[in-house]
């Protein structure tokens, strides 16, 4: 009699979370379609990155790709926390040598940015006092957007850290901004009518909205769980209803979206769900694989949680909420 592996987990029917491992088909067939950087590459062109993931060192690849070619930069560096990205261990630093790195990353972007790019950079409340202040001498910091992770590790000496901060800032006066793209449809609980009609909201057989204009706070975010596609194992997933905020407030369709540090993907895969180009550097080969299967995922469902016939609705909204 065989004995059975009882330490084996098994996956629940709705567990969509992709973690995948090197050892699998699904990683050879995926890794296939990234271009894996090494020194025959010595210059990238536009064209021949432009939706593609390329696995390698961000700062090693940085410096091959063509200048003055990126739309909309999204960022997300590891905070200056411990963090093990599946084998790659990021360590906390002190702040001098945390603000070093932030500035070899920023020096690092510049070249690839057109004179009109906007920037976003994601951050946690400790290290966004660090990469605030530098950011201001580099570009023009137009706002600071505070989101609500939701979820949090409790503390019992301090408050829950359920907050992150993402800086918005531009190269110069001239960028995009589609306010009307990034409306939040919100429930209106004491509906106003002139002349017996409603008065700056919509009547619906789901309910009373109002489409409002968006604050630099944002509590509408969920993060990723087990039963969401767009679920991953990497430990600092951003949600894609995060991201497309970002990408459809400050970029048109067919413009180029880029993404230093990009993780399992996602700025890739809501840049290609909205009609945009797309790229993004990754050194995490799983990663980058990982990326790959939810970009082809994106061919069939280009659904966005959240995000709904072109309206953000608020979160837990009923009937609304996928």
């Amino acid at each position: 009699m065989g004995i059975k592996n009882i330490n084996k987990k098994i996956k629940s029917p709705l567990n969509k979370t992709i973690d995948f491992d090197i050892n699998s088909d699904e990683y050879n067939k995926f890794i296939k379609n990234c271009i894996i950087d090494d020194e025959s590459f010595l210059y990238y062109k536009f064209e021949s990155i432009k939706n593609k993931i390329i696995n390698g060192d961000t700062f090693n690849v940085l410096k091959k790709i063509e200048s003055g070619i990126v739309d909309l930069l999204i960022v997300d560096p590891p905070y200056n926390i411990y963090k093990n990205y599946n084998g790659y261990r990021f360590n906390e630093k002190d702040s001098d040598e945390y603000e070093s790195y932030t500035i070899k990353w920023i020096e690092a972007v510049l070249p690839i940015l057109k004179s009109n790019s906007s920037i976003y950079v994601c951050c946690d409340w400790k290290s966004s006092l660090i990469i605030g202040n530098i950011l201001s001498k580099y570009f023009t910091i137009q706002n600071r957007i505070t989101w609500q992770r939701e979820k949090g590790r409790g503390a019992k000496q301090n408050w829950k850290n359920s907050m992150e901060d993402i800086w918005f800032c531009t190269m110069s006066d001239v960028y995009i901004f589609n306010i009307d793209s990034v409306k939040m449809r919100r429930k209106v609980i004491a509906p106003y009518k002139e002349n017996g009609k409603p008065k700056d909201w919509v009547e619906t057989e789901n309910g009373n909205f109002r489409d409002t204009y968006p604050s630099n706070f944002w509590d509408d975010i969920s993060i990723p769980y087990w039963s969401m596609p767009e679920n991953t194992s990497h430990p600092t997933q951003k949600p894609e209803k995060l991201i497309a905020k970002l990408i459809l407030a400050s970029s048109n369709e067919n413009d180029f979206i880029f993404d230093p540090f990009n993780g399992s993907g996602t700025t890739s895969v809501v840049a290609k769900k909205l009609g945009r180009n797309y790229s993004g550097i990754e050194q995490n080969s799983l990663y980058c694989s990982w990326a790959e299967y939810r970009l082809k995922e994106a061919d069939i469902n280009k659904n966005i949680q959240g995000y709904i016939d072109n309206i953000f609705w608020e979160r837990n909204s009923v009937k609304f909420n996928r």
